[in-house]
């Protein structure tokens, strides 16, 4: 089922509830709508609660929080904060790249540095992060309210994987992000877009039907037993965005504006502890329920064999983004190398 079909489908079951949130939707509501695309527990909830936490502990708002599922798929939780029926929206760029081609960037593999750190610093401090984006969001209603890292990529894999030579013949599920699908076909890999609450399922039953040999592209903040073999190729960070409708933020009062951005700045504090160590106590679970799984994290002269393919991403990033994308590369890359300089 599409995403609008998916929508409409979930207006007509409920359309009194959305009447009823859409009268709602004043600036002077009490009652403010955020929606993200995880799961219970999963680090885009966390942020969200941690953000809910401040709003209700300093001022006489409440924020209802609905999760993956609860109102369609990541497209719709987009459309519905674009139409104003949703105050904020948590969406990765894997998915708000198709509104936003510039998004990608965080696709494009070994650019992001690996060690937590240098990431947080990087958010923390990047002009493109807290300059540029803002504005291209804002070309499309959206107020962009906090960047942030939920975990390094991994890749699950039927065999271990060591070289861009082991990935051939393999399909990979990935989010429907073309620049995703075109890191994982330059390392050899065969990648099948699904939306996202596809991809786990769609896993389980090829691999329980034996139909082909699956793997699966995901953020080291949810790992899941879902293949015997884990790879860390080191190759990028998972990043997700937290907006509001530009339209509902515009009207808010000073006092309620400053409220919604300490609010983020609280969850980006909050968060950037709770991922810490996240994956490892994820893998400690796994390797506890199972004997079977193996871990392989690539040395320096694998990893280089991957990194000798990724310009030829970054060239296809650039094809898509045009001059605009070019342009906060360059600043990408500048601003990474400051944060890095700074380090040594």
């Amino acid at each position: 089922m599409s995403s609008m079909s998916t929508f409409k489908k979930l207006a007509g079951i409920s359309a009194f509830a959305f009447a009823a949130m859409t009268a709602a939707n004043s600036v002077n509501a009490a009652n403010w709508r955020y929606a993200h695309e995880e799961y219970e527990g999963d680090v885009q909830d966390v942020f969200a609660y941690k953000f809910k936490e401040y709003i209700e502990d300093n001022s006489d708002h409440t924020l209802q929080i609905y999760r993956f599922g609860e109102l369609g798929e990541s497209d719709d939780i987009m459309e519905q904060t674009q139409a104003g029926i949703l105050n904020f929206v948590n969406q990765s760029p894997g998915f708000t790249g198709s509104l936003i081609p510039e998004a990608q960037i965080f696709f494009i593999p070994y650019l992001m540095p690996t060690d937590m750190d240098t990431v947080i610093k990087f958010f923390r401090e990047s002009e493109a992060i807290n300059e540029d984006f803002p504005k291209l969001y804002a070309d499309k209603g959206l107020e962009l309210l906090k960047m942030y890292p939920e975990g390094e990529m991994v890749v699950t894999v039927d065999e271990p994987v060591t070289k861009p030579e082991d990935f051939n013949n393999k399909k990979i599920r990935v989010m429907t992000n073309p620049l995703l699908s075109e890191t994982y076909s330059a390392f050899g890999a065969t990648p099948t877009p699904l939306p996202w609450g596809e991809v786990y399922g769609a896993l389980q039953t090829n691999m329980i039907q034996g139909q082909e040999n699956p793997i699966f592209w995901i953020e080291s903040g949810g790992l899941y037993e879902v293949s015997p073999n884990l790879v860390f190729t080191s190759h990028g960070w998972f990043t997700t965005a937290m907006m509001a409708n530009q339209d509902f933020y515009n009207r808010l009062s000073d006092a309620d504006k400053k409220l919604v951005q300490d609010a983020a700045d609280y969850a980006f504090e909050k968060i950037i502890v709770h991922i810490d160590g996240l994956a490892d106590e994820a893998l400690a679970k796994i390797r506890k329920a199972s004997d079977k799984v193996t871990v392989t994290r690539l040395n320096d002269e694998q990893i280089e064999a991957f990194k000798a393919r990724a310009p030829q991403v970054e060239k296809k990033f650039i094809e898509m983004t045009g001059e605009s994308g070019k342009e906060l590369l360059e600043q990408f890359k500048e601003d990474l190398k400051e944060v890095q300089n700074d380090g040594t």
